[in-house]
């Protein structure tokens, strides 16, 4: 059985997708101020996913452009919304069988973060990877609101889900 964590952890990226559905090419890569476009930020959490669940797990990283491109502190930049997303599809679909091992045992492990040098479970790191994506999740909300966007996507509790069951390409276990 999947850990809750782990379907929470589906769900967020559900609602990240759906979040991101109807952003143009051209709007993905525009920048206010400062602030990173939405096409970084779409490969950020996959830089995050393949830091946590692929190079610490497996030793190397899937995509070394990510830690180039997308890592905290890379320079300021303007990938294209298509390799972005591929990236992160990537980078989640070679994840999903580290996450389904994960029991409550094994998110209890611990192992120094390579960015920090602190001591983390494997818990935690879900956890932050959840929080994080939530965080960049209204970043990019806010960033269609500059773009004046409208009809954005809201959260949808799970009892505002359409009769039917889950959103598409959402899936409590794998197994």
């Amino acid at each position: 059985m999947t850990h809750p964590l782990v379907v929470q952890l589906r769900f967020t990226r559900s609602e990240w997708l759906r979040g991101l559905e109807g952003v143009s090419e051209a709007d993905a890569v525009r920048h206010f101020g400062r602030m990173n476009c939405i096409s970084w930020t779409v490969g950020h959490p996959a830089w995050q996913e393949n830091l946590n669940w692929i190079q610490r797990v497996q030793g190397k990283p899937l995509y070394p452009e990510l830690n180039e491109i997308y890592a905290m502190g890379a320079p300021m930049s303007s990938p294209a919304l298509k390799d972005s997303l591929a990236l992160w599809r990537g980078v989640t679909q070679a994840s999903e069988p580290y996450l389904d091992s994960l029991t409550t045992e094994k998110l209890q492990e611990t192992f120094v973060s390579a960015m920090s040098g602190t001591v983390r479970s494997v818990g935690s790191a879900l956890q932050r990877t959840i929080y994080h994506y939530w965080y960049h999740l209204g970043e990019v909300q806010a960033i269609r609101q500059m773009l004046d966007q409208r009809d954005l996507p809201q959260f949808r509790r799970a009892r505002d889900r359409p009769r039917g069951g889950l959103p598409a390409g959402f899936k409590i276990d794998s197994k």
